[in-house]
């Protein structure tokens, strides 16, 4: 808590500028467009909540919360956008480990909460500047998948369903944390 009685949020209240984006645009564009809207809804989903907030698991019994989800994504977006797509090697895992496989979901603490977002953003910055390299969505990419060859396509119509899974779980928490809903 703050002198004044309140508390400071992680992710700042901001205006919502989203958009439904090129409605009749090309593949690469309209892909990108909603990953980002994505990307964006997942940041605007944890606006205005403490480090307490976002770390409770709020939907019992799942122990699901909203840091953990972006931990997650964080995690999801590393992996397939620079250890798939561009088969860096050296890409260190943010929080799941040999002893703690969900460690995204699992090891939470409110004390780091500012932190897994500030990794979120960066983590995205990164990954969306690497997407954006890469022009060919036929193609398959440097690494590979469990084995075998993916392209951007598949990789980009993948994070989409991913967000949007958990952009879902989050809808959930967010409402029983303070009964906020939206898009």
């Amino acid at each position: 808590m703050t002198e004044t009685g309140t508390t400071t949020p992680v992710v700042a209240e901001r205006e919502d500028t989203r958009t439904d984006g090129p409605m009749t645009g090309g593949e690469r564009t309209v892909l990108d467009h909603w990953l980002d809207l994505y990307r964006d809804t997942a940041l605007l989903k944890m606006a205005g909540l403490d480090a307490e907030q976002l770390a409770r698991r709020a939907v019992p019994p799942s122990s699901l919360s909203l840091i953990g989800i972006v931990r997650h994504l964080t995690e999801v977006e590393a992996y397939w956008l620079r250890v798939v797509l561009l088969d860096e090697q050296d890409v260190p895992d943010y929080y799941c480990t040999p002893t703690s496989q969900d460690g995204d979901f699992d090891d939470i603490d409110p004390a780091t909460a500012a932190a897994d977002v500030a990794a979120y953003q960066a983590e995205v910055a990164t990954t969306r500047a690497n997407a954006a390299a890469w022009t060919d969505l036929s193609v398959p990419v440097r690494g590979l998948r469990r084995g075998k060859p993916v392209n951007l396509r598949w990789i980009l119509t993948h994070l989409i369903e991913e967000y949007a899974r958990h952009l879902g779980h989050m809808d959930l928490l967010r409402e029983a944390i303070d009964g906020r809903t939206g898009y």
